[in-house]
């Protein structure tokens, strides 16, 4: 399963998956991008992999990146209902409070 939060952690994997759902982008395109060196793109996009978010596909001595959408759809799904759920708990804490309150 997808650890979302480890691959959104980071601004710059953030940058890279946004770079990667509008177009297949090469290793190089990405590094150009930020100010860091190269060894620190490819251990961002590493961990993207590991996650399953990126999908590699190597032409000669190219490697092209994308987004894979489906894991990432299903991620955030999976994401937006942790955090409703924690939302959620944390709205009935506050009215069990403040019901409290106002019986004293």
């Amino acid at each position: 399963m997808t650890d979302i939060y480890r691959a959104i952690a980071d601004p710059i994997r953030r940058q890279i998956l946004l770079m990667t759902a509008q177009k297949e982008c090469t290793q190089s395109e990405i590094v150009s991008v930020f100010t860091i060196s190269q060894p620190a793109i490819i251990k961002h996009l590493t961990i993207l992999k590991e996650e399953g978010l990126l999908e590699e596909r190597r032409s000669g001595r190219y490697c092209f990146y994308r987004l894979n959408q489906s894991v990432f759809r299903n991620s955030y799904s999976n994401l937006q209902q942790e955090l409703g759920a924690i939302l959620e708990q944390k709205l009935v804490n506050l009215k069990l409070f403040l019901e409290k309150d106002d019986d004293q």
